[in-house]
């Protein structure tokens, strides 16, 4: 069995190794003893960066996986007989094997959505039935940043949902599997995105962005924090040896190394997207603005190009591909990629 590939898929940023300095990290940790379950100086140090990202009222629980993260999050914020609304493309709505509503006892409402964003506009059809008994009552309303098409939401447009929602006794939750990647494009501070944003609860997300595994859930509200410690444990998420994914955060969050790794992976979307744009039977279908290219490819030409480069096919009703690119992508693999597909494509 292959144990690992030499060259760099474009399948998901999942896929690439760790970062150096995480590595590090990592290991720097494992000298000695410290108290389990997070009384000890990686996390506190680690939610000391965390505050200085985000706000020195952050509440930060780590957690060992992102659904964990979303579930987890949202249950903090709703009671059973509520409703989360989401995109329908929502790593939550489609990727999580019904966790959140199994979890949360929640009904997903999902809107149809072109580009993974959604607006107010589209959700206000689904308030009709507030105050009435029979129907499940909308809580949350739940976005990616990124999105799961690559796309970003704008501060604006975040600080609208959630005006929107506080308005209605709602809360905004932020799926940020990527919002490291969101924050690069934007060329803006990660609160700005997150709590300057009018955002309740928040998925902040590590393995994509060079970390082996963990994330984190932010509440910017006391009293959504106030029981998590519990909530964390009965869902099975607290870390005994929390200090190793407090260790690879602090690296993470030291000195920009979040915002080098996004700004890279994006930089690698951007060449990926320019070179296949060139290509006449290729089609790019999406604003390339984080670390995804999404593309419709001729169909006869996908397993071709997957024997050598894995990728995942998006949609396969009308031939769209989706291309990660990650911290460790370099200008050669794109090359080399470009040159396959137009050996296969023409």
């Amino acid at each position: 069995m292959k144990r690992h590939s030499t060259s760099r898929s474009f399948a998901s940023d999942n896929n690439a190794g760790v970062h150096p300095a995480v590595m590090a990290a990592i290991a720097n940790a494992n000298e000695g003893h410290v108290i389990a379950y997070g009384d000890d100086y990686y996390t506190e140090r680690a939610v000391k960066l965390f505050r200085q990202q985000l706000g020195k009222d952050a509440h930060v629980f780590f957690v060992f996986g992102g659904t964990g993260a979303n579930v987890l999050g949202l249950k903090a914020g709703t009671a059973s007989h509520n409703a989360i609304i989401c995109a329908h493309t929502a790593h939550i709505n489609v990727d999580e094997c019904g966790a959140p509503e199994k979890f949360t006892g929640c009904k997903l409402l999902p809107i149809v959505s072109a580009n993974g964003k959604i607006t107010v506009e589209e959700i206000k059809p689904l308030l009709h039935d507030v105050g009435f008994e029979h129907h499940v009552q909308p809580r949350v309303i739940s976005v990616s940043q990124a999105t799961e098409m690559g796309t970003v939401y704008q501060p604006a447009e975040l600080r609208t949902l959630a005006k929107f929602a506080h308005d209605r006794d709602m809360l905004l939750h932020v799926d940020g599997a990527r919002i490291a990647n969101a924050a690069a494009y934007l060329k803006c501070k990660l609160k700005a995105i997150t709590k300057d944003a009018g955002v309740d609860i928040l998925s902040f997300g590590g393995a994509k962005n060079g970390m082996m595994y963990g994330e984190a859930v932010v509440f910017f509200d006391e009293s959504l924090a106030k029981d998590f410690k519990y909530t964390r444990k009965q869902g099975t998420h607290l870390p005994s040896k929390m200090r190793f994914i407090s260790a690879q955060f602090a690296a993470l969050l030291a000195n920009e190394l979040w915002r080098r790794n996004a700004e890279h992976a994006n930089h690698m979307a951007q060449l990926l997207a320019g070179e296949l744009a060139k290509i006449s039977r290729i089609r790019i279908t999406q604003p390339v603005e984080s670390n995804g290219v999404f593309a419709i490819v001729p169909a006869k030409c996908i397993p071709l190009l997957q024997q050598k480069y894995f990728f995942y096919v998006w949609n396969e009703e009308t031939s769209e591909a989706r291309f990660m690119t990650s911290f460790d992508t370099t200008p050669e693999d794109i090359s080399n990629f470009i040159a396959h597909v137009r050996k296969v494509v023409g």
